[in-house]
């Protein structure tokens, strides 16, 4: 690109949203200009194309002025949006990089453009068959969170009885398919009947349920688990949870992944989980965890899922918005139950 600057258009907080889901107050449109001239770009920094914004719901959890919940710094008003994203080299002041490559970020600004320190970036080398997207998808963030939860905390073995809730989203819809992989029995619960057709008939759970309809879920789960649940990879948190640990087997084992149905309320008006001293008799393991803290598992877990992905044991379902304006209907899609398996953005086609 030999242009000496770009408009970009990017996403920034205007204000914070402690309880509901943000709307066009609290996010807003801007256009910068941003120069690409060599004396504009710091030494050791890359500008670069964005092509995709991963879309993810512990964000809700950076716009709300609190510090609870996930811990997360609060984005700083004024300041532009940030997210897992995809972009392809305009301009490079570090020799390890080239025009045209293709490039990772964690913290990729949610704009159309960006301008970010080479350590900061890694490169992708697209393998045969995959799409960019499924970087951010099976092979990303959600990816790894999924297997975290499976593998490293849930320790799911051949024969375990596994719940997913959240089973269709951008998480769950990969947890279930990794527990399947492990020769598990896997049941997933979902907000739509089109949810429950799509994991049974396209992801191999063995059973899923509609929790707006099976809407007394300790009666769901003793249909669902006659012998009981050995891991419960939780993404709901609340009255789920809870139903949960009703149901839970001796040694069972629960990754606290996120609590989608808590994110959008101050922790007082938050549901209260009144069943823990089952944790005590079952000698339950229960674990939140952050994935951040597991990139150095990051080699490990991308063998395992490309060798999956190839075999067409794991397959990656996600749901695309087109054009940086629609980051925010993205976001709040999240919160709707509307959406099945991973939500992207496509900044640039």
């Amino acid at each position: 690109m030999a242009t000496a600057e770009v408009e970009s258009r990017e996403w920034y907080v205007a204000s914070y949203a402690p309880i509901g889901v943000p709307n066009s107050d609290h996010i807003k449109l801007r256009t910068v200009t941003l120069s690409l001239q060599a004396d504009s770009i710091p030494d050791g920094n890359v500008a670069f194309q964005i092509l995709y914004v991963s879309i993810d719901p512990y964000v809700r959890t950076q716009l709300s002025g609190l510090d609870d919940g996930l811990s997360l710094p609060q984005i700083p008003l004024g300041q532009v949006m940030r997210a897992f994203g995809i972009g392809k080299v305009i301009r490079s002041m570090d020799t390890n990089f080239s025009e045209g490559e293709i490039v990772m970020s964690r913290i990729c600004p949610v704009a159309e453009f960006g301008v970010l320190p080479s350590n900061l970036l890694q490169k992708i080398n697209p393998a045969d068959g995959v799409a960019l997207p499924d970087y951010l998808s099976c092979l990303g963030m959600p990816g790894i969170t999924a297997w975290v939860g499976i593998e490293k905390i849930g320790n799911a073995k051949e024969g375990s009885n596994v719940y997913i809730s959240a089973a269709a989203g951008g998480v769950g819809i990969i947890a279930g398919q990794l527990a399947k992989v492990k020769g598990c029995r896997v049941v997933g619960s979902v907000g739509s009947d089109h949810k429950v057709k799509l994991l049974k008939e396209e992801c191999g759970y063995d059973e899923a349920f509609n929790y707006r309809i099976e809407t007394d879920y300790d009666a769901a789960l003793t249909k669902y688990f006659p012998d009981g649940i050995d891991v419960y990879f939780d993404s709901v948190g609340g009255k789920m949870l809870e139903a949960v640990l009703n149901h839970v087997n001796h040694g069972a084992r629960i990754a606290l992944c996120g609590m989608i149905s808590e994110y959008n309320k101050v922790w007082t008006e938050r549901e209260g989980v009144r069943n823990l001293l089952n944790m005590v008799g079952k000698e339950v393991m229960m674990k939140g965890f952050m994935v951040g803290s597991y990139y150095n598992h990051f080699e490990e877990f991308i063998k395992e899922m490309e060798f999956h992905l190839k075999e067409g044991k794991i397959k990656s379902k996600y749901k695309i918005y087109n054009g940086i304006e629609t980051f925010l209907e993205s976001l709040t899609s999240l919160f709707t139950s509307s959406n099945v398996g991973k939500v992207i953005l496509q900044v640039t086609p």
